[in-house]
């Protein structure tokens, strides 16, 4: 399976809307939890101008002091009520909002770094970090959004249900304004929804360029590319503010017509109350609570407008999760249900007319214990090599086999455990240096460690640190040179000591005296292994039991690195100039 191209995204497979309820049916015990106490607040908080009333009625009007304070008191107790519902209702809305944002963060680090591949294709790193972030966060704040949306529905069901019994034309007014209302929210939130997912595609893509450009930073200085690096992220972040602000404007815009439209409601549901207490259909009591039932239904409604932008949102971040979650895996797992094929790994891999990308019919028969150059005239060449050696894709067509099983018939686990492929950019991990060269084996194998050190010129850059191998490595080994970087990679990817070792230009950044060393070293520590070197260095390539050209995408010549040197002139070019 090819990879895509920078920029091109898979449409996913599992729908945007199937993320946000998933979202929410993880979290309906605190969903539930929430809305019931809500509900029980925003009841409360409309019972508050219904005990006013009958406190008015009996202290005002018919002069009952008796009357007054009982009213008074059962107003005290709901106030009491209303304000432990709130805040119950709010912590437990809290806490599925953050358990929801945290689970779909968990899922997509494991779709990420599944062994499978394929969720990383077309998006740069920072592109995936915001969507664990601020999409996983507004996709978890739809659970607060139900629990406030259903509290207030219930408000205004509640008002509604008081008002007919005060007034059977102002609960009309209510019971059918309300849902007209409601639908031109709906109707309004929809530019919101689309300049949202705009405005994260766009926020996602500068955060991605920004940290590309932060991990490079050494290497734009150095060929002095600032102001092109410069340029090229100012006009990606002028994009991102662009969709930011129009964004901005279309909440600003929806928020001013729901106010303008619910304050229009509210001003009609009063006259008409005041019209009816000028004609003696309803007290002065009834009067009082009607004005007050219509200021408290500001809030329900003024609260719609609020969970209407925040399902907008989190609609627009679903479908953005939904694509990495749903993309296309890069190879299948493979394997039998235990996992288990080679009782014994010796090293013999074998290509059969493999063509993937740039490949064309490769055929390669790799001994055990045999050490072998590779050299392409192509970059891509290689790079298409090293991918489906490490199975990050199975060829187009042809076959790859280790110990006569073909990659596929293997567990994924299995394929990594009995090959490493280490990558000519591999990164470094926060720690010590002696952390990040024991990642693969631990601590305690002290032999391997050692050797490994010893054989990658990583003694030299132990001597020359502070703390020697105690010393602390940034992210991403910045605190190191390109060159300590590279042997302190290739320390870790030779202690691993796998059955298997692929390397690729594992000494582009080291000096000539240097790169002979490491040559003779990973000679000497890999001996009885499988080695593969996908190098055009003259030094790793005399080390090696036999060197193989690739040209074209195609096997052109075999032989011993010497003879090779002195007899082709392509092979001569490829690797002398």
């Amino acid at each position: 399976m090819n990879p895509l191209p920078e920029g091109c995204v898979r449409k996913a497979d599992l729908p945007g809307r199937s993320v946000l309820w998933r979202a929410v049916g993880g979290q309906r015990r605190d969903v539930a939890l929430g809305a019931v106490l809500g509900m029980g607040h925003q009841t409360g908080e409309a019972l508050v101008p219904v005990l006013i009333g009958l406190a008015v009625e009996r202290g005002v009007v018919d002069g009952d002091a008796g009357g007054l304070l009982l009213w008074l008191g059962v107003l005290a107790v709901v106030y009491v009520g209303l304000s432990f519902s709130f805040r119950f209702s709010a912590r437990a809305g809290e806490r599925a909002s953050v358990t929801a944002a945290h689970r779909l963060r968990t899922q997509l680090i494991g779709r990420v770094l599944a062994p499978e591949g394929g969720a990383e294709d077309g998006r740069l790193p920072g592109e995936l970090a915001n969507t664990a972030t601020e999409d996983a966060k507004r996709v978890g704040a739809v659970t607060m959004a139900l629990i406030v949306g259903i509290a207030a529905a219930t408000g205004l069901a509640v008002g509604a249900v008081v008002l007919l019994r005060i007034s059977l034309v102002l609960g009309l007014l209510v019971l059918l304004g309300t849902p007209l209302l409601l639908w031109l929210v709906h109707l309004l939130s929809k530019p919101l929804e689309r300049r949202s997912e705009t405005e994260q595609e766009r926020a996602a893509r500068a955060s991605g360029v920004a940290a590309d450009l932060v991990a490079g930073l050494r290497v734009l200085k150095g060929i002095g590319a600032e102001p092109a690096a410069v340029a090229r992220y100012r006009r990606i972040s002028q994009e991102s503010l662009t969709a930011t602000l129009r964004a901005a404007r279309a909440e600003a815009w929806q928020n001013g017509v729901v106010t303008i439209l619910t304050g229009a409601f509210l001003a009609l549901v009063a006259l008409v109350g005041g019209r009816l207490t000028a004609r003696g259909d309803i007290g002065l009591g009834e009067l009082v609570s009607s004005v007050a039932l219509a200021l408290f239904l500001i809030g329900p409604l003024s609260e719609f407008s609020w969970v209407n932008a925040q399902l907008a949102q989190g609609r627009a971040s679903a479908a953005r999760i939904a694509e990495v979650l749903g993309a296309d895996r890069a190879v299948t797992p493979g394997g039998p249900s235990d996992g288990a094929v080679l009782r014994r790994v010796e090293g013999r891999l074998r290509l059969s007319s493999l063509s993937y990308g740039s490949l064309r019919e490769v055929d390669l028969d790799i001994a055990p214990g045999e050490t072998v150059g590779v050299v392409t005239t192509d970059p891509g060449d290689a790079t298409a090599l090293m991918r489906c050696l490490g199975r990050h894709a199975d060829p187009e067509s042809g076959a790859l086999a280790l110990d006569g099983t073909e990659l596929p018939a293997l567990s994924l686990a299995e394929v990594r455990a009995a090959i490493l492929v280490a990558e000519h950019d591999a990164d470094l991990f926060e720690g010590t240096l002696l952390d990040n060269v024991t990642a693969a084996v631990g601590a305690h194998a002290a032999a391997p460690v050692t050797a490994a050190i010893a054989a990658s010129g990583t003694d030299e850059v132990v001597r020359a640190l502070p703390d020697g191998p105690d010393t602390a490595v940034t992210a991403r080994g910045h605190s190191l040179s390109g060159g300590q970087r590279q042997r302190v990679a290739l320390a870790r990817a030779l202690a691993a000591d796998a059955p298997v070792l692929v390397l690729h230009e594992p000494t582009t950044a080291v000096d000539a005296v240097t790169e002979a060393g490491i040559a003779a070293g990973i000679r000497d520590v890999r001996g009885g292994r499988t080695t593969v070197l996908v190098t055009n260095s003259p030094a790793l390539l005399a080390v090696t039991d036999r060197v193989v050209l690739i040209e074209g995408g195609r096997v052109t010549a075999s032989g011993i690195h010497e003879h090779l040197v002195h007899d082709l002139a392509a092979y001569r070019t490829a690797v002398l100039t």
